[in-house]
């Protein structure tokens, strides 16, 4: 087991209001720090989910874990083969190399907090999320940035056989 030091010197602050929101209803993305922020130490954002709107197809990441906590609302959150229902103050963590997806339930919006760690610079993901849907680029051209974003897609049949 390898031990990471962060290595960063400032607090990290940001506010509410200063924070770039990427998207709207059904799924807005808020960019709270990036990995550069905090040294390595985790990447983190804010996920607001309308009513039964999914948030991330299954992918797994090689190098980091994945932290959801549930602020609001019910989400369902795929992890290898299961899929957990988590409701507002539950808090979900998938480990490195496990297939993961995660989306509001049926009948129910979601508000998650997101933290990957050790982080990865994640906000240019996001944008780039953004231009895939506004149609700037192909969603192919996620294939070609998984290594960079350390977010490696997959199926599930699990994910996809859900109901609702």
């Amino acid at each position: 087991m390898s031990l990471f030091v962060p290595k960063f010197d400032e607090t990290v602050i940001v506010r509410d209001a200063a924070a770039e929101v990427i998207g709207d209803a059904p799924v807005a993305v808020k960019l709270l720090a990036d990995s550069s922020a905090s040294g390595g130490a985790l990447s983190t954002v804010r996920v607001t989910l309308g009513e039964g709107a999914d948030g991330a197809r299954p992918h797994l990441h090689r190098n980091s874990a994945e932290m959801f906590f549930l602020l609001d609302g019910e989400a369902r959150v795929l992890s290898g083969d299961e899929i957990v229902t988590a409701e507002r103050g539950d808090l979900v963590i998938v480990p490195p190399h496990r297939a993961h997806a995660f989306a509001a339930a049926p009948g129910s919006g979601a508000d998650l907090l997101i933290v990957i760690a050790p982080g990865v610079e994640r906000f240019a993901y996001f944008r780039h999320l953004r231009r895939v849907r506004l149609g700037e680029v192909t969603p192919e051209s996620l294939l070609e940035v998984q290594e960079l974003y350390d977010n490696h897609f997959l199926r599930s049949d699990v994910w996809d056989g859900r109901e609702g």
